[in-house]
């Protein structure tokens, strides 16, 4: 009888079957024992040989493949589908895509093996750019056949470093103590107790278009008290795919305006307004604005509210001013 895994990989997808293969043939060099990890593939409705790329790793990898018919974009269903079958303590997203360095897997358990209680684990992304344009270079420094030797070349590269690295520099790595952590919680690569992502009622499936969903799941964790915390040596490439800044833009901003409009706090009020606010300083502006935490703001109750909304709904105006 097989052991439980320690964690649980869960790769939602959809029509990137090249890309998928690239990933699953980077979890099968991981450093730890191919037993002591499971990875489930949860396939949002692909059209293409995503399903016999996933056959090609029965064999190396501890695999469960799950999919759901094609009804739109459904990645936080899909999630949820890896979460629900999962067998480890731990569940560490990577999205199809992610070339993973030879020690993710265990940098991702070590985080949560650290003192100090449960954490949420926001991964190293090299390469990863907002618009596809910026980051076909990227293929010449690529060798797929090891990870670990490209990421090694690709740190010594400060174009391919992870676009946090601004937000990262301004606040350091130990950011959990920011009134808006979750800002930089991007489910490519995260990690998240199993118990803990049940406690908080895993991702909302009311996403239905591209962006936001991880941002909602890390905001619930923060308030739940889960600190959010950087593993740089959880490490992967972002592998360049065809995707538009722009369309991703479009499809996030009513993502964000369901979010504010679901919390109703001052924070949340802040991010529609993405991105006249960068958010890798909208730590600031919630400084600026003299805005409260959403706990302290909600415990407040009616009686307090006015003030702080009047201050949230001024941000637009302060938001014409230049960009820090």
């Amino acid at each position: 009888m097989r052991s439980q895994p320690q964690c649980t990989v869960i790769i939602p997808t959809y029509n990137r079957a090249r890309l998928l293969g690239l990933t699953l043939a980077s979890l099968t060099r991981q450093s730890l024992p191919g037993d002591s990890f499971e990875v489930v593939v949860v396939d949002d409705g692909s059209s293409d040989e995503t399903a016999a790329v996933v056959d090609e790793y029965r064999d190396r990898l501890r695999l469960q493949y799950f999919f759901q018919p094609d009804e739109g974009f459904r990645a936080a269903a899909a999630r949820n589908t890896g979460i629900r079958h999962a067998g480890g303590g731990v569940c560490v997203f990577a999205d199809s895509g992610m070339l993973l360095h030879g020690d993710f897997v265990r940098a991702h358990l070590d985080a949560h093996a650290a003192p100090g209680g449960p954490v949420a684990v926001v991964g190293y992304n090299y390469g990863h750019k907002q618009d596809a344009s910026g980051t076909w270079a990227l293929e010449d420094e690529l060798d797929v056949d090891d990870p670990s030797g490209t990421i090694g070349r690709l740190a010594g590269r400060p174009q391919w470093r992870d676009i946090r690295e601004p937000f990262w520099a301004k606040y350091g790595d130990e950011f959990h103590h920011l009134p808006a952590p979750w800002l930089v919680f991007w489910a490519g690569n995260i990690s998240v107790p199993t118990e803990q992502l049940h406690r908080v009622g895993l991702f909302d499936e009311a996403f239905r278009s591209w962006g936001g969903e991880d941002l909602d799941l890390g905001y619930r964790l923060h308030r739940a008290g889960v600190p959010i915390v950087l593993s740089r040596a959880a490490t992967a490439v972002h592998l360049p795919h065809d995707k538009s800044e722009a369309a991703n833009e479009s499809a996030a901003n009513g993502n964000y305006r369901y979010m504010a409009g679901k919390y109703g706090t001052p924070i949340t009020r802040l991010l529609p307004l993405f991105p006249a606010i960068n958010p890798f300083t909208m730590n600031d502006w919630i400084r600026d604005l003299a805005l409260p935490s959403c706990a302290e703001y909600l415990d407040r109750g009616p009686a307090g509210a006015g003030a702080e909304v009047g201050a949230a709904a001024g941000a637009g105006a302060v938001a014409a001013r230049a960009d820090r």
